[in-house]
């Protein structure tokens, strides 16, 4: 294991039998802190040849509380890396056309080597029509279709920050994903679906047995209860109980849910997906919540981000040799 980790050692009981549980709490915050230090010193080497910085740029529109919390989020960790950050503001009103110029704009700005589009937009505009106009060379999100389908097919492309994430928790917690089963619960875009393709991948990690669950899988427990690892990504606070895993799981949890709650204070608690108190007595290794999955999607966009610039200083090479022959 490449991380030092909080330990917690439990008792538990197994076919009649007292066995000793070790549990490894992955800590996402101090993993997203080392690969933020990785790509600043990688951030040095570029000025040292004096060449351009990474350069990530950022769409939002409207004033959505928590949609600005994160830009301001992955704002402060370009800073921290020495990333130039662009931010660009359009009103809650924009009309669709309008961002999708902005879009095009970022597109053909050399100075740029990948931009996010915040979601979520307002109604009158079509998000994936937008996400589609992203240039798939700049798309650090990893969303447009055309990274989504090279991902599939095990070629070069941007993975989506948060899977991106997920699988380098696993990776530097040397977490065995051949020939494991996982069951991933939740089957949106952003993490689900991409989680079940990169899990059956070759290579590690993946080589996994994939069962991809949703809102209309029956006898889900049925179907958790055989899993060594399991990716939930649904959105409802503490839907996985303790007695729908088995002892020893791997247990990722993505799902962060603002719980109001009268005596915290700021009026509400943070909450996953996983009932963690009672979960963590079984899992072998879990992440919590907040702390877990969440700061490795800013690093992981960073990571994408810098992917990026050295693919365009490459393309830019192999262009300048071709024009002198």
């Amino acid at each position: 294991m490449k991380n030092k980790s909080q330990l917690s050692s439990l008792l538990g009981r197994s076919g009649g039998a007292y066995r000793l549980l070790i549990m490894i709490i992955l800590d996402g915050k101090k993993t997203s802190n080392d690969i933020k230090d990785e790509i600043a010193a990688e951030v040095e080497k570029i000025k040292k040849r004096g060449e351009k910085v990474p350069h990530l740029a950022a769409i939002i529109v409207g004033n959505d509380g928590a949609s600005l919390t994160y830009v301001n989020a992955k704002v402060k960790s370009c800073k921290r890396v020495g990333f130039q950050s662009s931010l660009y503001r359009l009103p809650n009103t924009v009309s669709e056309l309008e961002l999708l110029d902005k879009i095009e704009e970022l597109n053909q700005n050399d100075d740029i080597d990948g931009f996010i589009v915040q979601l979520p937009l307002p109604p009158q505009i079509d998000t994936q029509k937008v996400l589609n106009a992203v240039d798939p060379d700049k798309d650090v999100d990893g969303f447009h279709p055309t990274n989504f389908g090279k991902m599939a097919l095990d070629m070069t492309s941007f993975i989506p920050a948060t899977p991106f994430g997920i699988l380098e928790l696993l990776e530097r917690y040397d977490i065995p994903t051949k020939g494991k089963h996982t069951v991933v619960i939740g089957r949106s875009y952003i993490v689900g679906r991409p989680m079940s393709i990169l899990m059956g991948r070759s290579g590690f990690p993946g080589n996994s047995t994939v069962t991809l669950t949703h809102e209309f899988t029956k006898n889900i427990t049925q179907i958790t209860s055989q899993a060594d690892i399991i990716i939930i990504a649904v959105g409802i606070p503490d839907f996985l109980k303790a007695e729908m895993i088995k002892d020893d799981a791997v247990i990722i949890d993505v799902g962060i849910t603002r719980v109001p709650n009268d005596e915290a204070e700021k009026g509400y608690v943070i909450k996953g997906d996983v009932d963690f108190d009672n979960v963590s007595k079984r899992a072998s290794y879990i992440t919590p919540v907040p702390g877990g999955v969440g700061p490795m999607t800013v690093s992981m966009l960073l990571k994408n981000t810098l992917l990026a610039t050295e693919r365009h200083k490459k393309r830019a090479k192999e262009n300048s040799k071709a024009r002198s022959v």
